[in-house]
Order: C-alpha cells, then structure tokens, then sequence
C-alpha cells in the first residue's frame, strides 16, 4: 500500500485497484480507517477525536490532490507524495 504523507504519526496510504467510493487509509498505532474524499468522513473503522480531526484538517486542505492520487491509483501509476500537516 502506498504512503502518500505522514504527520504526527498518522499514516495516510492509498491501494491500487481498490475499490469505490474515492478513500484514503489511515493508520495511527492501533487505529485504522477508511476515509472517504467526497465527504471527508469515515467509511470504517474507528479513530479517536483527536485524530479524526487531524485528517479532517489534512484531507480538507488537500481533497484535490486525493481525488488526483486515487485517479493514479485506478491506472496503477505512481502516487504523488502530498504535505503533511504542520
């Protein structure tokens, strides 16, 4: 699964051929999520509040270049790297 960025220990990856809706995978420790693009919210798992709002601020600064590295993904071309968090 390829990284496409790291903050504060969150680690934010996409699949290749994965399926829809438009998501992003986080991991932080033993918390694991899918988050989708669209909607900046949860399709599963759990994260805690903090950092739910850790990605929501990411994901909401950089929902563009989501939606550009998930059309990547479905052509099984190389991921772009997006900023962390700061």
């Amino acid at each position: 699964m390829p990284e496409i960025s790291r903050f504060f220990g969150i680690i934010i990856a996409m699949y290749y051929d994965d399926h829809g809706p438009a998501h992003f995978h986080v991991r932080y420790g033993r918390q694991k999520a899918l988050f989708d693009i669209e909607k900046l919210a949860p399709l599963e798992g759990e994260l805690s509040p903090r950092t739910l709002s850790l990605v929501n601020e990411w994901a909401g600064l950089h929902q563009q270049e989501l939606f550009e590295d998930w059309e990547l993904a479905k052509k099984h071309a190389p991921l772009k790297k997006i900023p962390p968090l700061e």
